[in-house]
């Protein structure tokens, strides 16, 4: 019995495997989640295409996964905060130390790289990144980390002398922009599959400034003590992928658009002398449009109730004293200022990765316009109507329920409606942060490069506006008396 029960609750475990935007971290990703399901220690659920660095430390720090990929550089540069840190085994003790637990290095070296396209390092005449500094018009975009990271960027800019033009933009978007002249050089990664199909150049690093990144597996303390077969099978993964093979997986994701549940497979069947994994079915595609719309819809709705119950209150408040209407009003206005994801990364500290800090930014950029439209509804009202309900002796809350909500309700109701459909199409960024929905489509064909996955995440999500504003129009016209429409 005793047995039975601990079997049971073994089966019933899960680990949580996150990962960042790019293409590799989800490849990688995807061969930690089979690879710990071949055990059948654990189920596994994927919570791919987080978002950055910062995003992802967050989601492990807290528990909200229990393992992502990472690399050997980002540990020195973003853990230790200390790139002279080269030595594997000193990485992992250190790392260890801060309370993170360090796989076995898969065996190849992801690093940073200047990209030219071929007939810009011919115009430019430059093979060595030193050779830039001759180059006065230099344009320059770069990946986000990279252009504030400080191994990133700024130690090229210290080590190199360089002064060009900078920005930060999209990994996709930069190597478009380089497609089309708009910038000259953008920074690669040395496995990604994009630099031969697009015949790039990738400048030598004659300074040696970029550090080695060797793929890893980074996981919480504790996990190998829960998980010690899983962690076992994850060991044995270490010195399997050299630079060709990782070039060669990515190449299959990003450009053949192999499922990565099929690339993953076949690594780990080849690994197996041929016997294939078992492992979990992928999911179809209606069956994960049908859970991530139910997904969406569910934050959508539930940040739109939280939105009302405290946006009409407050916009009573602000209706009734005058002189806190100037100070509500201008905070729900700074509030819908500030940007999405940089709200989300205000919000994770205390709600943490996931849902509750994706709703807790939905209910706040939901409050302007319902608050707005309680003051605009509830201040065009005649005066001599509220004079005539005070003459009657009407109380303050039966003149609030029969004259004052009854008359402004259209302005009300105009001002839900806005929230509702706004926060249909905000939910989406709530992706980056493992909130699931629409957006988890979008980001991920971003990182593919692929508009089919985009468009299968945008289009439900203007569908689904449209409809939610629909409904709405339809509850206004049953609500609202035809004359004070």
């Amino acid at each position: 019995m005793i047995a039975s029960t601990l079997l049971s609750l073994t089966v019933a475990a899960t680990v949580v495997i996150g990962s960042k935007m790019d293409v590799e971290g989800q490849v990688l990703g995807e061969l930690f989640a089979q690879t710990i399901e071949a055990t059948g220690e654990a189920t596994v659920e994927r919570r791919f295409a987080l978002g950055g660095t910062a995003i992802v430390f967050a989601a492990l720090d807290s528990g909200a996964i229990d393992l992502f990929p990472e690399y050997s550089g980002t540990l020195a540069h973003v853990v230790l905060k200390d790139p002279a840190v080269t030595a594997f085994d000193e990485l992992k003790r250190r790392t260890e130390a801060k309370g993170y637990l360090v796989g076995a290095g898969l065996g190849f070296n992801n690093t940073y790289g200047f990209g030219l396209t071929r007939t810009t390092a011919k115009r430019l005449g430059v093979t060595t990144i030193s050779q830039l500094r001759s180059v006065t018009t230099l344009r320059a975009g770069f990946s986000p980390e990279f252009f504030a990271g400080d191994f990133g960027w700024p130690a090229v800019q210290r080590r190199y002398g360089l002064t060009a033009a900078a920005r930060p933009m999209d990994h996709v978007v930069a190597y478009a922009a380089m497609n089309e002249g708009a910038i000259d050089v953008t920074d690669v990664y040395t496995t990604d599959a994009i630099i031969a199909q697009q015949d790039l150049v990738v400048l030598e690093d004659d300074l040696a400034v970029f550090a080695r990144y060797e793929g890893l597996a980074l996981a919480r303390s504790n996990f190998a003590e829960r998980f010690p077969k899983s962690w076992a099978a994850l060991q044995r993964l270490g010195g399997t992928l050299t630079d060709a093979k990782m070039i060669e997986l990515n190449g299959r994701a990003q450009l053949k658009r192999e499922p990565i549940s099929t690339i993953a497979r076949d690594v780990l069947t080849a690994m197996n002398g041929g016997t294939a994994a078992q492992t979990t079915a992928p999911e179809t595609t209606r069956s994960k449009l049908s859970r991530l719309t139910m997904e969406h819809l569910l934050l959508v709705l539930s940040g739109l109730v939280l939105s009302i119950l405290v946006g009409v209150p407050l916009g009573l408040l602000a209706a009734r004293r005058r002189r806190l209407r100037q100070l509500v009003m201008g905070l729900t206005g700074v509030l819908q200022t500030i940007p999405s994801i940089a709200l989300l990364c205000l919000l994770m500290p205390v709600f943490g990765v996931g849902a509750g800090s994706a709703l807790a930014a939905l209910f706040l950029y939901g409050l302007l316009p319902i608050v707005r439209g309680v003051v605009t509804g509830l201040e065009s009202i005649d005066p001599a109507l509220l004079e005539m309900a005070e003459v009657l002796g009407l109380s303050p809350l039966h003149k609030l329920k029969t004259i004052e909500f009854p008359l402004a309700s259209v302005a009300i109701l105009n001002g839900i409606q806005l929230s509702a459909v706004t926060n249909v199409g905000t939910a989406t960024i709530a992706a980056l942060i493992g909130a699931g929905g629409y957006g988890s489509l979008i980001i991920t064909g971003l990182s593919l490069n692929d508009l089919r996955l985009v468009l299968l995440g945008a289009v439900p999500s203007a569908v689904m506006a449209l409809a939610v504003n629909a409904a709405l129009d339809a509850l206004t016209r049953r609500l609202v008396p035809r004359g004070l429409r």
